[in-house]
């Protein structure tokens, strides 16, 4: 399977978590915001080959540190 670059998925997950964040603390989530949010699940779940949410964090974290992993041992 093909795997998004770990550049590509530190940015997906940075947004992911951002966007959470903001619906998190905010009292009624604004309607672009939770679009955002569900996009970038979905984005994050297609790069990883996953389908939850959950599942497409740990493999893109997985990912990017095995690449940090194989950088620094170069």
């Amino acid at each position: 399977m093909l795997m998004a670059h770990p550049t590509v998925l530190r940015n997906l997950v940075d947004r992911y978590e951002t966007l959470t964040a903001a619906a998190e603390t905010a009292e009624s989530v604004d309607p672009r915001i939770r679009q955002q949010l569900q996009d970038t699940a979905y984005t994050l779940c297609v790069s990883t080959g996953t389908r939850e949410i959950a599942a497409a964090l740990t493999a893109a974290r997985v990912h990017m540190e095995r690449d940090t992993l194989k950088a620094s041992a170069a």
